[in-house]
């Protein structure tokens, strides 16, 4: 899965280069930041071409059967892809000093987040939270993704990325990443995230502290895809935590 050009980066090293700094105040203030072309095409394709062999994953929803939208997708079993499995190893240290701060600022503490993603998946699966969460959603002409959170037991880890795969304009039209923050004694807004392929959106998976004038709110945050108007939808989806 790794790209073979001389101008190619590793993935740690894209991962490295994102801004934090930037990425940190657009999770603050909105919910949600954006990393540019983490993934290159060679390797978004390579990830698509592994949903057709089932032995990848572990199971396959339907989303009419559970009233989640139109379209499916599928969980990897272990041992996860190298790719995906990097994603998770190195993305999670970058986002652990967020994750603690948005910690200490809720009213419902839990402990602090472990430096090492495998210290943390060894919490999780000492709760039996043992199944792998990174997943590819697949959708054709007509599907959405209702708005939703990705929880999945008690351990949670409060941030997650998605990774659009396929190409907007060619593969595909419509599909828009969506999110609504659940504001108290507010309206909910809306923010639409624009991806190319190979971006990668960093997002709330359940809410986020906000400063207010009487101290820190909580507001709760929602994602979702909206309707594809023609063509395939391919999207890799990064959870940090297990499921029960």
């Amino acid at each position: 899965m790794k790209a073979t050009t001389k101008s190619s980066k590793t993935l740690q090293e894209r991962v490295k280069a994102a801004n934090w700094k930037s990425i940190s105040h657009q999770l603050d203030d909105e919910g949600s930041a954006q990393i540019e072309k983490l993934l290159y095409p060679e390797e978004c394709e390579t990830v698509i071409r592994l949903y057709k062999n089932d032995q990848n994953f572990r199971t396959r929803v339907v989303m009419a059967q559970h009233n989640f939208g139109q379209g499916e997708y599928k969980y990897f079993t272990y041992p996860l892809p190298p790719l995906v499995a990097e994603l998770r190893e190195h993305v999670y240290p970058y986002l652990v000093p967020i994750a603690n701060r948005w910690n200490q600022q809720s009213r419902e503490q839990q402990e602090p987040f472990p430096v090492l993603h495998r210290d943390f998946l060894k919490r999780c699966h000492s709760s039996g939270q043992i199944k792998p969460t990174p997943l590819i959603l697949c959708y054709e002409t007509g599907d959405y993704n209702c708005l939703h959170q990705d929880l999945y037991g008690a351990n949670v880890f409060p941030l997650q990325l998605a990774i659009l795969l396929s190409v907007p304009g060619r593969d595909f039209t419509g599909g828009e990443f969506v999110m609504t923050e659940q504001r108290p004694r507010m309206q909910s807004r809306a923010n639409v995230v624009s991806l190319n392929q190979g971006d990668a959106v960093l997002f709330s998976v359940n809410n986020r502290p906000v400063e207010g004038k009487r101290g820190v709110y909580t507001v709760k945050l929602k994602h979702g895809v909206s309707r594809i108007r023609s063509g395939h939808r391919f999207t890799l989806g990064i959870i940090f935590h297990d499921a029960q």
